[in-house]
């Protein structure tokens, strides 16, 4: 699934890239530019801006406005309405940063790109091929896991 974000969803944006979906995203781009982006890549266009939302779907294009005020309620609302996945993959996850697949790295090949504490304590490493990012499932995890968690929970109790 592809999607074009508006600029008032940058931390979206990389939720959903860590999940594995393509994203454009720019807070540079206006209205115009973001509809034309979306219908020609075909890309669904996220706002949380209703007369973007309007216009967009008015030009035919794939729009959703998404309302939720935490990342997981936002979360739960794309689970919902897209059937997206809240379980993160590292074989199909994205740099949140470009947008770009990450890669497993070796780890002796990312030593002089992490903390040496993180090095010493952490095996399994993934890298962006474009911007170079190293990732790794440190103690931030715990964190992601429980929006995760909280998201799919959200989710189960809206589709009843």
């Amino acid at each position: 699934m592809k999607f074009v974000v508006d600029g008032m969803l940058g931390k979206l944006t990389r939720w959903l890239r860590m999940l594995g979906h393509n994203v454009e995203y720019s807070n540079k781009l206006d209205d115009v530019h973001l509809i034309a982006i979306a219908k020609k890549e075909k890309r669904i266009l996220l706002t949380r801006d209703l007369q973007l939302y309007q216009q967009a779907i008015a030009k035919g294009v794939q729009a959703f406005y998404v309302e939720g005020k935490t990342e997981a309620e936002k979360l739960a609302q794309l689970a919902k309405k897209f059937g997206i996945s809240l379980d993160i993959e590292m074989a199909i996850s994205r740099c949140p940063k470009c947008n770009a697949q990450v890669k497993p790295a070796r780890k002796e090949n990312v030593k002089n790109k992490v903390e040496k504490t993180t090095f010493a304590y952490y095996n399994e490493f993934w890298q962006c091929p474009k911007c170079g990012q190293v990732y790794w499932q440190g103690a931030h995890w715990t964190r992601i896991r429980k929006t995760l968690e909280m998201a799919k929970e959200l989710a189960k109790a809206e589709m009843k």
